[in-house]
């Protein structure tokens, strides 16, 4: 079965500072983190890379990470833009970036026919994962009544940053390993004592260091675009939707076809260690987690 990898790689990193944080040379060898990622879906049998990006870097991408693919894996473009909205609907002047993972997902709708699984370009997964998720999704079987999909549940402790807080999507799993809910969560930050939410005045709530958490890797089946297009339309139309800064976001959607007994999500537990970059303090430390990768013989030197 045909199965597909789609990397969201259109975002601005604000808290990056200068540079395209998902083109970023971070290997030994120069290479982005986003190709590691590529590596791994192959070997576990996705057979297609879809980007979706903005029309600006395709020549970036073209220099860096499509030279380096060469002919190992089928690759497709799709951009996200702002003003990729639906028939009838505006733009407001002010608004500045895209309107969220939603909308980005809902860019592939004509060019990804077949199970897929979602991550971030600046994310480092590891290997378990995306074994977890491909298996998976040639097994799923979403119906019109329910949907049959997936997502990687890493373990909190794994997921933090030296350098910052981070915002992670906490993961309610009930005794099946479904998920019931997920709660985002701004503000979380490495303690001596695992993990804890940080307040506006600097002190330090507890919470619990082994939860799962969401990282935006989610396995889905092609039904999720009909989901996604419907809603897109009532988030437009919601006086409560803010419209320069609001954000269609999949952890909702997901959330909601939950609540509406629409879809199953299974939490697939991986121990992998997530790194990523979201500040511009990460670049060295995530330079020396992928080089201590390849020197234990986890990655060649050469990826493809």
């Amino acid at each position: 079965m045909d199965t597909t990898l789609v990397i969201m790689a259109a975002g601005m990193g604000s808290r990056f500072g200068k540079g395209i944080k998902q083109l970023e040379p971070l290997g030994p060898k120069g290479q982005t983190i986003m190709e590691y990622s590529i590596h791994d879906a192959v070997k576990a049998g996705f057979n297609k890379v879809v980007f979706i990006t903005r029309r600006e870097l395709v020549d970036l991408f073209e220099a860096s990470v499509i030279k380096a693919l060469g002919d190992s894996v089928k690759t497709e473009y799709v951009f996200q833009e702002i003003a990729d909205l639906p028939e009838g609907y505006t733009v407001d002047p002010e608004r500045k970036k895209p309107w969220g993972t939603g909308q980005a997902i809902l860019a592939c709708k004509d060019v990804v026919k077949e199970p897929f699984l979602v991550i971030n370009a600046d994310d480092y997964y590891g290997k378990e994962a995306f074994s977890y998720i491909h298996d998976y999704l040639v097994n799923a079987k979403s119906t019109p009544e329910k949907y049959d999909f997936c997502m990687a549940g890493f373990i909190l402790g794994n997921t933090l940053s030296d350098n910052g807080s981070v915002t992670r999507g906490v993961c309610v799993v009930d005794k099946d390993n479904d998920l019931v809910g997920v709660n985002e969560t701004e503000n979380i930050v490495k303690t001596p004592d695992g993990a804890g939410i940080e307040g506006d005045g600097g002190e330090i709530s507890p919470i619990d260091a082994g939860s799962h958490v969401s990282m935006n890797m989610w396995g889905f089946t092609p039904e999720i675009f009909d989901v996604l297009d419907k809603g897109f339309k009532e988030f437009l139309d919601d006086p409560a939707t803010n419209p320069v800064k609001g954000e269609y976001l999949i952890p909702t959607v997901v959330d909601d076809l939950i609540k509406e007994g629409r879809a199953a999500v299974k939490v697939l537990e991986t121990k992998d260690k997530w790194f990523g970059v979201t500040y511009q303090a990460d670049v060295e430390t995530v330079k020396g987690a992928l080089k201590d990768l390849e020197d234990k013989g986890v990655y060649p030197e050469d990826l493809f």
